[in-house]
């Protein structure tokens, strides 16, 4: 094939990529979140001492939201890149990313496992700046898409550490469920 595409097949490639890797983000990171019980009536969360940086709960829902389109337009450009060096390089180490986020909330929410959540999220961090960094070889665009979701990563990571210092007999701890337990002798 010795022809290009037009600009307008460019767009309308891109934003059937779009159509399909946003909803897809979306829907993972929501698997995620619920399935490790990371909703506000978590019993194990709730007994948590919050740091003071902790922001209120729907800040969460709302910013994830916004994170996760970001990721999807992100993840889309590249993807439609045909030809760019290092553009299969980037793809995978998006993905590698990806799995690190969403293993994040079972590990820290499901599993209570605070010390290896901030384990997780140092990683996490280190594959969000790859990725960040092979995007911008790629699409500059891409990788610019992706900084808010940088910053907010390693605010997680900061929180993740307050939480470790605020409950250390909390990592790993099991919790019943019970809102109230009773000890009768």
């Amino acid at each position: 094939m010795t022809e290009l595409a037009s600009p307008a097949q460019l767009r309308a490639s891109l934003l059937r990529w779009a159509l399909f890797t946003v909803p897809l983000i979306l829907l993972l990171g929501s698997l995620s979140g619920a399935m490790a019980g990371s909703a506000a009536g978590n019993p194990w969360f709730i007994d948590l001492v919050k740091p003071s940086l902790y922001p209120p709960p729907a800040t969460f829902g709302i910013v994830w939201t916004i994170l996760y389109v970001l990721m999807g337009l992100a993840v889309a450009m590249v993807i439609t890149a045909r030809g760019a060096p290092g553009r299969n390089a980037a793809i995978g180490v998006f993905v590698a990313q990806l799995v690190l986020n969403l293993a994040w909330s079972p590990l820290f929410f499901a599993l209570h496992q605070i010390t290896a959540a901030l384990a997780l999220l140092v990683v996490l961090d280190l594959a969000v700046i790859a990725t960040v960094v092979l995007f911008n070889k790629v699409r500059p665009l891409a990788a610019a898409l992706l900084v808010p979701y940088l910053a907010w990563a390693l605010f997680a990571t900061v929180l993740n550490w307050q939480f470790l210092e605020a409950n250390p007999a909390a990592d790993g701890a099991e919790n019943s469920g019970a809102v109230t337990s009773v000890e009768f002798k």
